[in-house]
């Protein structure tokens, strides 16, 4: 296939291009003149041989300056690709608006996991046709279905190929159909990104999976495994800590296969990343979506990192169904009993474990036996988070060729599933308890602020929006169903809320526990703890002076006073302190002894000083004598 500069600049249409990026291999299709449908003077049929008139461009404004709206559906995979392409669309000069009416072009990013979230980008699309907004369509929908008759007509950019998103925004806004999907090496890390929430960075660690669920969709648009490298993924979560992002959610289709493809695994990354963490817990990892076969043989590792102070006790697990009948059909590749064998290890090895997990009903072939069992699996755990779904069969997927259940059983199932779990009260009991909650959103009130514990509880806290990006002691006041409510007893300090980037101290990777000015020495005898204030117990205040102390001769040694007040402090200072014990004979000895270390540089510079001043002093004499005598 022919490139989109070569299809462009050989055709004599279009303008040059503002900007490239070095990746090669793009399908474009210019827009149909509807008035114009003379069939082609060379017999050839072919669109990709077609240019519009380069003398009636669309857009009256001026290229890279057309406003973007993007629209994300899906997971958070998707949203992190959103989140680059915004990125990139930025740094080009392209403004972004969440106003569809006022936008130049539509971007939106599709998710092809089930009907309903592809039927409301169907409606999203015809909307966009209808107000004659140029559209271009990313994510799984099209890299899966690309020809499917909703994206005749515009322009689609694949999973893989999302760092050439301005080239394909640039060729649309021209009036031209581009389609980029080949497959290619994974989009780098490293590309400008602009966050839907600047506190969370959401980091993908691989793409597609080792699986072949027969119901899964997502596989024919995100492929086979591929996970990005553990050097490449620590350099990025160093880079977004240095940003000021206070919670990091490791994106996946299934986290539990990372590196098996590159000869990792999921507890080395796991671990590369926690040593990265600011040890005061300023910023928290948060584990992804895994399956189960991939984390039965690492149970005790990814336990032994989720009991960290810096990570979320969390863990999002999808069983589907409580019959192993169920999964055979499938093919999820594990068993009920191995599903519990992962609850239950997490559970014990992990204080405060919170387990989510998903349900399907009314897969194929599912009895009402098989239903029981999924009934009383769901029953036995009480898990506080279950994401129930209806089964919906996807285009070219095997599930879709199998016998249905009816649809009124499915309904019927969906919603006994839905009274079961929403019966449950699981945060029953908390009422009363203080927790330390990590603050990063805005609730949909409007009113409170989102927060969430160790177990990834949410805490709604009523208190200003300048508390995000913080973390605070609360006191559970009382618990609802889906979350709890807090009073904040105090805001915890965070030392990279101090000093930014790479100007922090490289000493600070040892600090813990919440005093601003902890030392090395402070941090190591409580390096394990990093969430009460008890941490340095009773050295706080001899940690603050020390670490004072060496502030204030990096900044006093950058000048000659500060010289002086340096030396002042080392050699008069000290024996002072000790007077009182030591007595003033002992002083004098102290004050001859500290004076004896002086070097040869500091005698030479006193003694030029001093001559200097002598200097000074005759030259003013002299001068007043002259004054005198001419009086």
């Amino acid at each position: 296939m022919e490139d989109i500069e070569d299809l462009l600049v050989g055709s004599g249409g279009g303008a040059p291009p503002g900007f490239r990026l070095p990746i090669t291999a793009v399908g474009l299709n210019p827009k149909k003149n509807k008035n114009k449908n003379k069939p082609n003077p060379n017999g050839n049929s072919n669109k990709q041989s077609q240019i519009q008139d380069p003398l009636a461009p669309l857009s009256p404004k001026i290229p890279g300056t057309q406003t973007i709206y993007i629209k994300t559906f899906g997971c958070s995979h998707n949203q992190s690709d959103s989140e680059y392409m915004a990125g990139q669309l930025s740094a080009f000069g392209y403004p972004l608006s969440d106003n569809p009416e006022e936008a130049d072009l539509w971007l939106i990013n599709t998710c092809t996991v089930k009907s309903p979230s592809q039927s409301a980008m169907d409606t999203l699309i015809a909307k966009g046709k209808g107000a004659k907004k140029p559209l271009v369509v990313a994510g799984c929908v099209p890299q899966g279905s690309r020809d499917i008759k909703e994206l005749e007509g515009v322009s689609i950019v694949g999973v893989q190929q999302i760092d050439r998103v301005v080239e394909i925004v640039e060729e649309t806004l021209k009036g031209h159909e581009v389609r980029l999907l080949s497959r290619k090496t994974l989009p780098a890390l490293d590309l400008p990104k602009v966050r839907k929430n600047k506190f969370v960075e959401i980091l993908p660690i691989n793409v597609g999976c080792l699986g072949a669920c027969t119901y899964c969709k997502t596989k024919h648009a995100r492929g086979h495994l591929g996970s990005y490298t553990v050097d490449g993924l620590v350099g990025r979560v160093k880079s977004v800590i240095a940003d000021g992002v206070k919670e990091i959610w490791l994106s996946s289709e299934d986290t539990g296969a990372y590196g098996r493809d590159i000869g990792a695994n999921l507890p080395i990354l796991l671990n590369a990343i926690v040593a990265e963490l600011p040890s005061d817990a300023s910023t928290m990892l948060r584990i992804g979506m895994t399956n189960p076969p991939f984390i039965l043989e690492h149970l005790k590792e990814i336990a032994e990192v989720l009991r960290h102070p810096c990570v979320y006790s969390f863990l999002h697990v999808p069983v589907q169904s409580g019959s192993d009948a169920v999964l055979t059909a499938m093919n999820r590749e594990y068993t009920v009993s191995e599903f519990k064998t992962v609850v239950d290890i997490l559970t014990e090895l992990v204080p405060g474990m919170q387990i989510a997990t998903d349900i399907i009903c009314g897969f194929p072939g599912e009895t009402d036996e098989d239903f029981t069992q999924t009934l009383s699996l769901i029953k036995l755990y009480k898990f506080p988070q279950v994401h129930i779904s209806q089964f919906y069969p996807r285009p070219g997927t095997p599930a879709a060729r199998m016998k249905k259940v009816p649809s009124t059983v499915v309904k019927r199932r969906s919603r006994d599933l839905t009274s079961v779990f929403e019966a449950f009260t699981p945060y029953v009991g908390m009422e009363g308890r203080v927790e330390r909650i990590w603050i990063t959103e805005v609730a949909t009130d409007g009113i409170h602020l989102v927060g969430h514990t160790k177990g990834y509880v949410q805490v709604l806290v009523a208190a200003p929006e300048s508390m995000l990006g913080t973390s605070a002691i609360v006191k559970i006041t009382s618990v609802g169903r889906w979350s709890v409510f807090g009073e904040v007893i105090e805001t915890i300090p965070h030392i990279n809320d101090t000093v930014s980037g790479n100007e922090r101290p490289k000493q600070e990777k040892n600090f813990s526990g919440l005093n601003h000015y902890e030392t090395s020495a402070c941090s190591t005898k409580s390096k394990n703890c990093c969430c009460g204030p008890e941490s340095c117990g009773g050295q706080s205040e001899k940690c603050a002076e020390t670490k004072n102390d060496v502030q204030l001769e990096d900044r006093n040694s950058r000048n000659l006073i500060g010289w002086l007040l340096r030396k002042r402090k080392n050699h008069v200072e000290k024996p002072v302190e000790n007077e009182i014990a030591l007595g003033s004979q002992k002083k004098q000895e102290q004050t001859q002894g500290s004076l004896g270390e002086w070097g040869v540089v500091d005698r030479a510079l006193l003694g030029g000083m001093l001559v200097s001043f002598l200097t000074i002093v005759t030259l003013l004499l002299h001068l007043g004598f002259r004054i005198l005598s001419s009086n």
